[in-house]
């Protein structure tokens, strides 16, 4: 019976022994690799959460880059629009140009009213000039110049035959100014 009781008692001892491992992966290894595999799982929604939010951060830094020079460009464009009270010293500027090229203006004649032209407004002046027709073309060059933004439609020039290189030319030229609104 001896060899009986301590063969069994091997036996259960062997049992316990082969439980112990087992009963552990079941009750502490298992729960915890699940519990690895959902952290695992989490952390990689995070990242990839974390992944989208560095290229929507990248996306806006560039937004607001894009933004400033667009500001810039515009505050630049509107420097160069003179506002209502400027407008006649930009008419003595055009003379003067006219004047400095040796031409002479006998007609100089504001439209009757100004056009709308987005944010700006546009004041057609119809322009008559005579003279020698390289000053007309170093006036243009002048006028082009100006640290303004204008704007010649309707040129018409006419050759005058009594005397070489004079002419006479009829054209609007339109000055852009910042409208009483802004």
């Amino acid at each position: 019976m001896t060899s009986i009781a301590s063969g069994s008692r091997q036996v259960f001892f062997f049992g316990v022994l082969m439980a112990v491992p087992v009963a552990s992966f079941f009750l502490v290894f298992r729960p915890q690799n699940i519990e690895i595999a959902r952290a695992k799982k989490e952390i990689d929604h995070k990242q990839a959460m974390l992944e989208k939010l560095r290229l929507a951060t990248a996306q806006t830094d560039d937004l607001l880059r894009a933004n400033t020079q667009i500001r810039e460009s515009i505050e630049s464009i509107e420097a160069r629009l003179p506002t209502t009270k400027e407008m006649d010293n930009i008419l003595r500027q055009v003379a003067e140009l006219a004047s400095e090229n040796g031409l002479k203006i006998p007609n100089f004649k504001k439209g009757d009213k100004p056009v709308a032209a987005g944010l700006a407004t546009e004041q057609p002046i119809d322009v008559e000039i005579t003279g020698d027709f390289d000053g007309f073309y170093q006036f243009l060059l002048a006028l082009e110049q100006l640290p303004r933004i204008t704007r010649i439609s309707n040129m018409e020039i006419m050759r005058n035959n009594d005397v070489d290189g004079s002419m006479k030319s009829k054209l609007v030229l339109s000055i852009y100014y910042q409208g009483d609104s802004n």
